[in-house]
């Protein structure tokens, strides 16, 4: 990993938690302090988490407002916009939705429809990626295909039912190959752990959530779930190259409770996409493989959030988690 994205997340992580000791008890509001609660349902150091503080180091600044990070774990983020239903439409939280959200939603995890959400900014549109231990054959991405003929690999996932399981049952059947053995874990950390230790096959990730172990050689990514091959993994096969047309990625932006007045609703989306933009934020983008397309605004972001829950809809419902 390149320094710089080293110094940039150690700084997002330490502003983050200064004000999180600073100030440790969180109504339901944040009117009492003045701060925006940044309501997040993932676990510390996955890629929701980081792309979250990321976007938190400028926006702040630029709104002259504390933004607290708020964590809300359960239900493959069905908890996290229960949670925003909670409080008042006033713009003063904002939430991180993802593709898990989408999965949630389909899934009927939660009675939240995107018309309750005002769409603020996208900041990452990341691909799914198959890792596996270096020390291991399946690196390379024909063995990796082939070793499925014939057995069930284990892919490590977050949580059952989303898009890490979804990505790992999609390519195995598109491909014709063994059903996977899914392992669910509750965040990334121990996926990278049980890879290395040699308890799984597979790890589902991102590309910003293993970069370190990839780049010290530890782990090694034998397949990119995308539509072109990534710049930083220009070595790494598409699954389509192989024959195995899957491409699904961990899209992560921002949104909050719908009925916000239409000039709060475009100061926050003004100052996250300023953020966005700064040094800081692509630099984060350029070191997970991603580039400033990522960052776009309410209007565009809302209409991709519509097509990814179709999407995933129409997915879950193919591989039978939908009747």
């Amino acid at each position: 990993m390149k320094r710089s994205f080293k110094l940039f997340l150690a700084a997002a992580v330490l502003i983050t938690e200064v004000f999180a000791i600073a100030l440790p008890v969180l109504t339901t509001s944040a009117k009492a302090d003045g701060a925006i609660q940044a309501i997040t349902h993932a676990g510390f150091g996955g890629g929701t988490d980081v792309t979250t503080r990321m976007m938190l180091l400028r926006t702040r600044r630029y709104l002259k407002q504390d933004m607290q990070l708020v964590n809300k774990k359960g239900g493959g983020g069905a908890a996290s916009m229960d949670y925003m239903m909670t409080l008042p439409a006033d713009g003063q939280h904002t939430l991180t939705w993802t593709t898990g959200h989408a999965v949630s939603m389909a899934l009927g995890k939660t009675k939240v429809k995107l018309s309750d959400m005002q769409p603020l900014a996208r900041g990452t549109d990341d691909p799914q990626l198959f890792v596996v231990n270096c020390k291991n054959d399946i690196k390379d991405a024909k063995k990796f295909v082939s070793a499925q003929k014939s057995k069930s690999l284990k892919y490590g996932t977050t949580h059952v039912g989303g898009i890490d399981d979804v990505s790992a049952i999609a390519f195995t059947k598109k491909g014709k190959l063994t059903d996977p053995t899914i392992v669910p874990y509750k965040g990334v950390g121990p996926i990278k752990t049980n890879l290395i230790k040699g308890d799984i096959d597979v790890g589902v990730l991102n590309l910003g959530e293993a970069v370190t172990e990839i780049e010290d050689g530890t782990l090694c990514v034998s397949v990119v779930l995308a539509s072109n091959r990534m710049e930083k993994l220009s070595n790494v096969p598409t699954a389509t190259e192989l024959g195995i047309p899957v491409v699904l990625s961990t899209v992560r932006g921002f949104v909050t409770r719908k009925g916000v007045s239409a000039d709060r609703k475009k100061q926050l989306e003004d100052a996250m996409i300023k953020a966005m933009e700064h040094k800081y934020f692509q630099s984060f983008l350029t070191d997970i493989g991603l580039d400033s397309t990522s960052v776009v605004g309410a209007d565009e972001w809302g209409k991709q959030m519509e097509v990814m829950l179709a999407e995933m809809t129409a997915q879950l419902k193919a591989l039978g988690y939908i009747n």
